[in-house]
């Protein structure tokens, strides 16, 4: 568990929020006060919480610690298959996916962790793909001021699996490409065929 997580769980619970909780409880058609549903709406408002950890992030933070020294290195530094959980601004489902995310130095690189972590603080707040996506990207490309960001994300939404068409097994695609891998054909096919999607 995070310090964050373990700081979330600590955390005092409103009871206009635990009353909210109740009210979705009672409409859903179940008993509040039955005892498996008792603390149900401080476990409930203390995970969203952690869920939405993104909010008190800045995610730019991350990339704050960059490395001159890279040995010459110009090459495009990629991480690929990266976990990462969200939920939906529409219906608050889960959102479960991998996201690769690549980039060309110019004049320095990051921690390769740092890119995971970007990721994450964005994820950790309300989201529709298309806007994680961009925002993973824009993020880099503004703060490591690199040649190229690539970033590719394939995830499941649970507002389709779950609920309306409850389509299972379908992945929703996006990508945001800049720099060289918009602007150049043949960047853009080797950084697509390294994360494996081309």
């Amino acid at each position: 568990m995070s310090n964050q997580s373990e700081a979330n769980y600590k955390v005092e619970v409103p009871e206009d929020v635990q009353e909210a909780i109740r009210t979705i409880i009672r409409w859903s058609g179940d008993d509040p006060t039955r005892e498996g549903l008792v603390e149900t709406p401080k476990r409930v408002a203390r995970a969203w919480k952690e869920y939405c950890e993104g909010y008190d992030e800045d995610p730019a933070f991350h990339l704050s610690r960059i490395f001159h020294e890279v040995g010459g290195y110009d090459e495009i530094v990629l991480l690929k298959d990266i976990p990462f959980q969200s939920h939906c601004e529409h219906h608050m489902a889960p959102i479960i996916g991998k996201a690769h995310i690549a980039y060309l130095p110019g004049d320095y690189v990051v921690g390769i962790s740092k890119l995971a972590r970007v990721l994450e603080a964005f994820a950790r707040r309300l989201q529709v793909q298309e806007r994680l996506t961009a925002q993973v990207a824009d993020c880099i490309w503004e703060n490591l001021k690199p040649l190229g960001v690539a970033v590719v994300v394939k995830a499941t939404h649970g507002c389709m699996t779950g609920r309306g068409v409850r389509t299972h097994g379908t992945d929703m695609l996006t990508s945001r490409m800049m720099g060289v891998f918009k602007r150049d054909e043949k960047s853009r096919e080797e950084v697509l065929r390294l994360m494996g999607v081309q």
